[in-house]
């Protein structure tokens, strides 16, 4: 019997994610496949990412296969910043002596995390595509900070704590990887 992609309780959480609403934790835990769906969105926002990220290299005129190492490029950045992540959320928790689920339950919360930036595409606004972009990784911070608070049960502080300081390092390969794209292109 095939199961559908979409169901009601999936669209619920999907929603309880972009409201931040703390249940989508708990939502997200509830069926071992929702891990495989979380990656799917990653892999939606990784795509819509990098479909941003190609519209100047496009409008540059540059080869096809440098446009096709670009989209690349930053659809694996999206993608390992993912992984890499939940893995410093799950070892810092454990540093921390924290009641942390282990690396595996931490892969579907985050991943659901990641809804928002399948918005990703709308970077290709002129003047707004930066600022669209930050908006949409501080949601997915604060979504991940609403699921890991809500989690744990854990303070605030060590929420952040946990959270903050990877996202920053991926935002800064982020943006470092766009740099080096504009300098290819210029």
């Amino acid at each position: 019997m095939k199961q559908q992609l979409f169901t009601k309780e999936r669209i619920n959480l999907l929603w309880d994610v972009l409201t931040l609403n703390s249940r989508f934790y708990e939502h997200s835990q509830r069926h071992p496949q929702l891990v495989k769906i979380a990656q799917i969105v990653v892999f939606l926002a990784a795509i819509a990412h990098a479909l941003g990220s190609i519209l100047i290299p496009l409008l540059a005129q540059l080869s096809v296969p440098l446009i096709f190492l670009i989209f690349l490029l930053n659809a694996l950045i999206v993608i390992l910043g993912y992984y890499l992540w939940t893995y410093t959320i799950c070892q810092m928790g454990k540093w921390l002596k924290l009641p942390i689920p282990s690396y595996r339950e931490l892969l579907a919360p985050i991943g659901f995390a990641y809804f928002p930036q399948i918005l990703n595409f709308l970077t290709v606004i002129p003047l707004l595509g930066r600022p669209i972009e930050i908006t949409l990784a501080t949601w997915t911070l604060l979504a991940t900070i609403v699921a890991i608070n809500q989690g744990l049960n854990i303070k605030l502080k060590w929420t952040i704590f946990i959270c903050l300081p990877i996202w920053l390092l991926v935002q800064i390969a982020i943006g470092i990887v766009q740099i080096l794209m504009n300098w290819v292109i210029v």
